[in-house]
């Protein structure tokens, strides 16, 4: 069974933490809403949600994916690159130590989770202003012992390297060639988003089934096209936060 650690949503959260977009008014009420739709399609595509509760001084506490980075053997706590989210990794930690033995990235090191792309036995993370060179060279160093590969990879133009490419299958990624080079990730299949949707590359995949957001129909039928499942849920007030869908949850398997 898949597990699907999630947060509920800080009434702070128009306060967020922005970087690569406009800050515009948040209706907390709606994001409530629309954040109960997500976790609905999270328990229809088979995960088991584990809900933390809000923490209502530290508006990005919903993006609970950026706090840890959870494998099938370890888990690694992060120190995100925004100094404002550090308290939120401890109550996230006190969850995953029941599933995970925990390893942490440590000071100098900066790592946030929305940079950390795991496809099989590799983890590609974006060298981005978040995550520096000592944080993705202890994940490195820590995750070696587990028979990972880390790959460091550029990116420009958007926040988190999962903002401009995420995985649909083992095979295949969904990519904004404006945002990472294709070359990055020359081994797989590449579907690229829709010219018109530069947001559209983030997208959660749980099994063999994919959840994205709701503004990117041209890209979805893309998808569709290709063969996958996809559900979209409508999440335009997280995104007014620069989050998406893979950061509002941290996925596991209850049975490595």
């Amino acid at each position: 069974m898949w597990n699907a650690v999630t947060r509920a949503i800080s009434p702070a959260l128009g306060r967020c933490e922005l970087s690569h977009i406009e800050r515009t008014p948040i209706d907390v009420a709606l994001a409530i809403t629309q954040h109960h739709q997500y976790l609905r399609a999270l328990d229809a595509a088979g995960c088991r949600v584990l809900t933390l509760p809000e923490q209502a001084g530290l508006p990005d506490s919903v993006f609970v994916e950026d706090v840890a980075i959870v494998l099938n053997e370890v888990a690694v706590m992060t120190r995100p690159g925004a100094p404002s989210r550090r308290p939120e990794v401890a109550s996230v930690a006190e969850l995953l130590c029941h599933h995970r033995p925990l390893e942490a990235i440590e000071e100098p090191g900066t790592l946030d989770g929305g940079d950390v792309l795991r496809i099989d036995r590799r983890l590609y993370v974006g060298q981005s202003a978040r995550s520096n060179t000592d944080g993705i060279a202890q994940s490195r160093k820590l995750l070696a012992a587990h028979g990972y590969a880390v790959q460091g990879v550029a990116m420009r133009h958007c926040l988190h390297l999962k903002s401009a490419v995420t995985a649909l299958d083992e095979h295949t990624v969904l990519l904004q060639p404006a945002w990472v080079d294709r070359g990055c990730f020359a081994d797989f299949r590449i579907i690229e988003v829709d010219p018109g949707e530069a947001h559209a590359a983030n997208v959660l995949r749980i099994g063999d089934a994919l959840i994205m957001p709701a503004g990117f129909p041209r890209t979805r039928q893309r998808l569709l096209d290709a063969g996958f499942k996809v559900t979209a849920v409508d999440v335009s007030e997280l995104q007014k936060a620069e989050g998406a869908v893979t950061c509002c949850s941290l996925l596991f398997r209850s049975d490595p």
